[in-house]
């Protein structure tokens, strides 16, 4: 390692570390003490996207013309991984939607037009953003979306609804993938940047789920919703293109949630078995419960390993659609086992709700399934070793 580079690594260490203290104190004094109550709400307030912007957490990775943070690309992984870690997951979806997926999109395709319009409503939580692509006929299968965008003159009319969408209920805009050319399959599809305030929007009521209560979640309508033609976002029938070249930073976050979720897991489980005791001492002697924490924060820190190599990659534009199928397969499948192994070690307890390792088992189980399931990770890295 040349000086220049250790003297870049050190000032980036300096930074990450500035904006974790800064994210945990916000987390202590904002967010846990009401984390309770959102989950028995089953939704996280409106309100609080605008705390987060006040706080400068949101979209910090933005440059700082649209009035963010301006910082590194770690930092918003950082964020997303202590909240998952303070068993906050259903916040932590909502805010790699918003920030770490959303916001991208905008920046790397986006025209100076909507950046400016969108991104410094984005970054002070004014606009809540989230991104529509599963519709309850299509879930993995791109190529089978119904919801369509037909050009009228100076606009598009879009008809169609997606399912399951991260932040659908309290989302100002939403980035919606709808067929511009039926005939084309996947590649005929567009992505249009939708004010959820025009007219032919609509929601459907908010989608009870088993975990991440306090993520809100809904089904979305469009019924002849006209769009102005610079809503489309990025080139017309380039939809599925952009989505590929979207996807290792969105994979990227989701491990970031894994590994911060396990870590919490992992945490919790180690002071627990500490403290209780059976058959006249601490569970944490006996072989058994020694040995399994032992596997589990190897696997942890093998998952961590590859996080970090993968998160190089992608900083030096290398990073490949089969990497970050990879990453996200194995660390999602690692936090499943994590806490399910975790809570075993709970006993009778770990099934109650009053304790907080049910609820990290309860959160984790979605990660296997949403931003493509582990069998189609599986399916995509198998095409790279040995093709369709």
């Amino acid at each position: 390692m040349t000086t220049a580079t250790a003297t870049q690594a050190s000032e980036q260490n300096e930074e990450l570390d500035m904006f974790r203290d800064m994210v945990l104190r916000f987390f202590e004094q904002e967010l846990l003490p009401h984390y309770e109550q959102w989950e028995e709400d089953h939704i996280a307030p409106r309100e609080i996207w605008n705390t987060m912007g006040a706080a400068g957490l949101l979209l910090v990775d933005m440059p700082e013309i649209y009035g963010a943070a301006g910082a590194s690309f770690e930092v918003i992984q950082m964020i997303q991984h202590e909240m998952c870690r303070l068993n906050m997951h259903g916040l932590g979806s909502g805010y790699n939607i918003h920030a770490n997926i959303v916001a991208p999109y905008i920046y790397n395709i986006g025209t100076d037009e909507q950046k400016h319009y969108w991104l410094p409503r984005m970054v002070t939580g004014e606009v809540v953003a989230a991104l529509g692509m599963t519709e309850p006929g299509a879930g993995s299968d791109v190529a089978a979306m119904r919801t369509s965008a037909v050009r009228d003159g100076d606009d598009y009319i879009i008809n169609g609804s997606k399912i399951f969408i991260t932040n659908g209920i309290h989302a100002d805009m939403v980035i919606v993938c709808a067929k511009t050319d039926p005939g084309a399959g996947a590649k005929g599809i567009s992505l249009f940047m939708v004010d959820a305030s025009l007219p032919g929007f609509s929601r459907g009521k908010k989608i009870e789920k088993i975990g991440q209560h306090a993520s809100d979640t809904a089904e979305l309508f469009f019924d002849n919703l006209r769009v102005p033609a610079n809503a489309l976002l990025g080139g017309e029938n380039r939809g599925f293109v952009h989505l590929m070249e979207e996807l290792p930073r969105e994979r990227l976050g989701c491990a970031a949630q894994a590994i911060g979720h396990a870590r919490g897991a992992l945490e919790i489980t180690a002071d627990y078995v500490t403290e209780r005791k059976a058959f006249g001492q601490s569970i944490s002697q006996f072989q058994n419960t020694r040995f399994k924490l032992a596997e589990l924060k190897t696997e942890l820190e093998m998952c961590t390993a590859l996080f970090e190599k993968y998160m190089a990659k992608f900083k030096l534009g290398e990073m490949t659609v089969e990497d970050a199928a990879m990453i996200k397969y194995c660390t999602t499948e690692m936090q499943l086992r994590m806490v399910n192994e975790c809570l075993q070690l709970f006993g009778g307890y770990g099934y109650t709700a009053e304790y907080p390792i049910s609820r990290f088992y309860r959160d984790a189980r979605i990660q296997t399934i949403y931003a493509g399931t582990s069998e189609i990770m599986k399916e995509v890295v198998a095409r790279g070793i040995v093709g369709r």
